[in-house]
């Protein structure tokens, strides 16, 4: 071998070995396959990672359900009458007798116009003292009133009318027709009865959440849930309702159309909705066999996935895609995509060899100009 051959051999090695260097030392979107199944707790990792078929789409996609707590949904309706702390009543008594208690002279009967009730739920009244008015009828509270009276004049005849007061009214804010404060009237003692009556959602209603807040307690749920038998809630006085944007997203990177944070739109997306909602895969460098969703699945549902009893707490789950699998398509119309999700699509082998290749002759051809010019 001529010493020219010799040097064209050992720079033919050079260039092999310089290529595979490049293809891990170019720039990049994210790990290739390889790396990511080198995450595997098969391989020393911390995550699961899943090929995706009908049983993990059994298991993995189910949609975390909002709705509210069993407080909420055990609270009866409140009587279109009932009193509230914050109302206001107006009291009249009436007293037969010349010299009344309370009555002025002259006259027989005198008005409280605006009692209103305190925080703890009473009322004040001269010489029937604290009245406990929450929670009563006007009917109930002329009664006890009525007692107290009774025992220091003759047959006082007393008259309570409830006057739509704070105790009784919600807030309604957020993406609703005409936000506001409303009171709590025999048709508007729902969620969905008082969002009606406050010009309904502005929002499309697949993205649309209904928060409820009431006191230190808050729950939500989606508003086309709220129309599901049993889902409606009754109101209380002082009930803050917020209606928003629904505020899930999922992320996706790789080679996709678009590398951003997507919204939902809709009450459930699945990975081929997912991923045609940034454009699809990228045609010229997407590797349709590499498309992962990276999850934080909890330990309930981790146990089942792997069928190991000895899991507990949240676990990193890495869910695979194979779209030219025969079913691949199938699987990933079927997965739903959840909150927090994210999408990424490894590029292909060829890219990355492609790359190094460019980067490589694109090295020599400086080489070679550079040793022309010297010459």
């Amino acid at each position: 071998m001529t010493s020219l051959t010799r040097r064209g051999a050992l720079l033919g090695a050079g260039c092999g070995v310089a290529l595979v260097a490049a293809c891990g030392a170019l720039p990049r979107p994210g790990p290739n396959k390889a790396e990511i199944y080198s995450g595997s707790v098969m391989r020393e990792g911390d995550a699961f990672v899943i090929v995706v078929d009908d049983r993990v789409n059994a298991i993995a996609s189910v949609r975390p359900a909002l709705g509210f707590s069993a407080a909420f949904e055990e609270a009866g309706l409140l009587g279109s009458d009932t009193i509230q702390p914050g109302d206001v009543l107006r009291i009249t008594v009436f007293e037969n007798v010349d010299d009344g208690l309370i009555v002025p002279a002259g006259a027989n009967a005198t008005s409280l116009a605006e009692v209103q009730v305190d925080g703890d739920g009473f009322i004040f009244v001269p010489y029937a003292g604290r009245i406990r008015a929450a929670g009563s009828s006007p009917e109930a509270v002329r009664g006890a009133i009525t007692r107290q009276l009774e025992q220091q004049t003759p047959d006082p005849q007393v008259q309570v009318l409830r006057v739509a007061g704070e105790g009784s009214a919600v807030t309604v804010a957020g993406e609703v027709g005409a936000p506001g404060v409303y009171p709590i009237e025999p048709a508007t003692r729902t969620l969905s009865a008082i969002l009606a009556r406050a010009g309904g959602v502005t929002l499309d209603t697949a993205a649309a959440e209904v928060t409820l807040v009431r006191g230190g307690s808050r729950g939500s749920i989606r508003f086309e849930d709220l129309f599901e038998p049993g889902a409606d809630v009754a109101l209380r006085g002082g009930d803050r309702i917020i209606v928003q944007t629904d505020s899930r997203s999922f992320t996706a990177l790789g080679a996709t159309g678009t590398q951003t944070q997507v919204p939902f739109e809709t009450a459930e997306i699945s990975a081929i909705e997912a991923i045609a909602s940034v454009g699809g895969l990228t045609a010229s460098t997407a590797d349709p066999t590499g498309v992962f969703v990276l999850r934080n699945e909890p330990e309930s549902i981790a146990r089942r996935l792997t069928g190991r009893a000895d899991i507990v707490g949240t676990q990193r789950v890495i869910y695979v895609l194979d779209l030219t699998r025969p079913n691949g398509m199938f699987f990933a119309r079927d997965f739903a995509i959840r909150d927090e999700d994210t999408v990424y699509v490894t590029e292909a082998p060829i890219v990355q060899l492609n790359r190094a290749i460019s980067a490589f002759t694109g090295s020599l051809g400086a080489v070679e100009a550079a040793t022309s010019a010297v010459q």
